[in-house]
């Protein structure tokens, strides 16, 4: 049990408990391979937004440079192709759909703040992610949203796609059974 406890402890960040999951993995990889398929978007993966000096702390959130959402989804890439050598680590605009999804060790209430959050940045449109009940909500500004269940067409007006949610929450044994 002290093991378990020692393992736990390791894993705080920033005074909150910070650990992936299994539900929450398999997710984030199906949204990236199914939004990829759109040659329309851009899919970037863990990709640090930049504030601009916007004061997250309204929203609950201690003061910080940044946002991460789990995906950021572009029409046009955030900046101009650039050589490899000249990365940057933080995107200079705001992804136009953001995508957040629920692990175990995050609130319902902060992943809400982290979608006014987004649309005070101007993303146009946020997904939540809830593996544990394999549905979608999509909110569009200002704080409008849709439920997406299991065995239903995801519909995001704003960003014009269409994604069968059984897509992103059937397991690959699954798949395979049948």
């Amino acid at each position: 049990m002290s093991e378990l406890i020692e393992l736990e402890h390791d894993t705080i960040d920033d005074g909150r408990l910070n650990m992936g999951s299994i539900n929450h993995s398999r997710a984030q990889g199906k949204l990236i391979v199914s939004l990829a398929q759109d040659e329309r978007l851009e899919v970037m993966p863990e990709l640090s937004i930049d504030l601009k000096g916007l004061d997250i702390s309204q929203f609950g959130f201690k003061s910080t440079i940044e946002l991460k959402p789990d995906i950021s989804v572009y029409w046009q890439t955030p900046v101009p192709e650039a050589e490899p050598l000249d990365d940057l680590i933080r995107s200079p605009s705001p992804p136009d759909l953001a995508i957040e999804i629920i692990s175990t060790s995050q609130t319902l209430t902060e992943m809400t703040n982290k979608v006014k959050a987004y649309f005070a940045l101007d993303v146009k449109s946020c997904w939540l992610v809830l593996p544990s009940l394999s549905t979608i909500y999509v909110f569009s500004p200002p704080y409008r949203y849709r439920v997406f269940p299991p065995d239903t067409e995801l519909v995001d007006e704003t960003m014009d796609i269409h994604l069968p949610i059984q897509k992103v929450f059937k397991s690959s044994s699954e798949t395979l059974q049948k």
